[in-house]
């Protein structure tokens, strides 16, 4: 699976130990930035990333700030991406079984590394239940997009 990831200079350090886990786990992890801790702007990072999961480029994406509030409010601009704010393992695994979310923002200054790790390791091994009212409320979320 080829994960998109991206975030701005508040989570550097943490997406780079993610990038690490990741890979030593076996994923392909394309990294859209930021490579700096110089101050930039999170919608660039967050978007490059989302457009990559919306395009099939890659399979699911993770987008990082120092809240993970903007990056995800930025992910979900992007159509076709459902993205939730994660800071707990049962959010990772729920938001995979019920909403089938394609991306996951998390906070550096929320959550600390190990639990930001078993947080990806979760939302990454959960797959989506596939039950009928799932399936169609999503579809009604993603309606909302053609109005």
């Amino acid at each position: 699976m080829k994960i998109a990831i991206g975030c701005d200079h508040g989570a550097l350090a943490l997406k780079n130990k993610l990038i690490s886990h990741l890979e030593k786990a076996g994923y392909e992890v394309k990294d859209f930035g930021t490579c700096s801790s110089d101050n930039c702007d999170y919608p660039d990072y967050a978007g490059a990333a989302a457009k990559a999961v919306a395009s099939g480029e890659c399979q699911k994406g993770i987008v990082l700030c120092t809240t993970g509030i903007g990056v995800s409010i930025a992910a979900n601009k992007v159509r076709g991406i459902r993205c939730a704010l994660l800071t707990d393992t049962w959010s990772a695994k729920m938001t995979r079984l019920h909403n089938d979310t394609n991306m996951m923002a998390l906070g550096a200054g929320v959550v600390g590394e190990n639990l930001a790790l078993e947080i990806a390791d979760t939302w990454l091994n959960t797959e989506f239940s596939g039950e009928a009212r799932h399936q169609r409320r999503i579809q009604k979320v993603m309606d909302l997009e053609k109005e």
